[in-house]
């Protein structure tokens, strides 16, 4: 099992950067998949147990210059670790005028992910930091579990407003009670709601934008179309809102939410080179 990788473009290092401290923000530890094309950041909380499940997909090729590995086996050539992502983040941030930064997988005391910063210097030797990332290695059997998460059929889907904005109103509502309703139709409206036994506040956003697929969906799951007024809503933990917003550091190109109704609320952030689901179980 051999893992080693290099990044020289400033920009490609910047904006890998940006995505680790974003996931950092997301998950005090995750799964890092290697693959021969892509690196994936998976969280999966079960779900039963109200928690979050994520998963980050990004192609190699838009990051490193220099990208080599050798899975566990050849029919199975892909590499599950486990990590604290936020070790990953504190690594890269040496690395912000580096001149090159190398990862390999390294086994010296126990599983790492060495990190080595190349500084710029004014002699003519360069300086060298080195971060090893202690790493755990899931095992084959256990690779089932990382899986991607499927998409339950969702009764509407529906474009988010700017996450700027949406940001700044879950963090006044998140003072004031612990859930928050999302509720959203097919006609573009979408509503954040609160609703304690002292107050009770909404705010509406309209002219979303449904994705393409949302009234095809919802014309097969009934025979006469949704009714494109109704609204499907979920009731989830306004903490893990504000974390997901508050968590972006990479503004997206897209970002879309799909409701089930009473279960689940699915979030889709795409930017061109990177792709991160995020998926909040509704509340009793």
């Amino acid at each position: 099992m051999r893992f080693r990788a290099k990044i020289v473009d400033l920009a490609c290092l910047n904006h890998f950067s940006r995505v680790i401290n974003t996931i950092s923000k997301l998950a005090k530890t995750c799964i890092l998949r290697l693959t021969v094309s892509k690196l994936y950041f998976i969280l999966s909380d079960k779900v039963a147990n109200g928690g979050v499940s994520m998963w980050c997909e990004l192609c190699q090729g838009n990051f490193f210059d220099e990208f080599q590995m050798e899975g566990v086996a050849a029919e199975h050539n892909e590499i599950y670790l486990e990590l604290v992502p936020e070790n990953l983040s504190r690594a890269l941030k040496t690395a912000q005028s580096a001149k090159a930064v190398k990862m390999k997988l390294t086994n010296k005391h126990c599983p790492c992910l060495r990190v080595a910063v190349e500084l710029p210097s004014l002699s003519s030797s360069s300086r060298i930091v080195t971060h090893d990332i202690p790493v755990g290695v899931i095992p084959r059997r256990l690779w089932n579990d990382f899986r991607e998460p499927s998409v339950p059929d969702f009764d509407v889907s529906i474009y988010l407003p700017v996450l700027k904005t949406m940001k700044s109103v879950v963090e006044r509502m998140k003072n004031l009670s612990n859930s928050i309703v999302i509720e959203a139709n097919l006609s573009g409206e979408m509503n954040l709601k609160i609703e304690t036994d002292l107050v009770s506040v909404t705010t509406h956003f309209k002219d979303l934008g449904n994705p393409p697929w949302a009234s095809e969906d919802g014309c097969q799951s009934s025979d006469q179309g949704r009714d494109l007024e109704s609204m499907a809503e979920a009731r989830i933990d306004i903490k893990k809102l504000q974390q997901l917003l508050a968590g972006q550091q990479v503004n997206p190109t897209k970002a879309l939410c799909n409701i089930v109704s009473k279960r689940i609320v699915h979030f889709i952030l795409l930017h061109e080179d990177v792709s991160l689901q995020y998926f909040i179980p509704a509340l009793a």
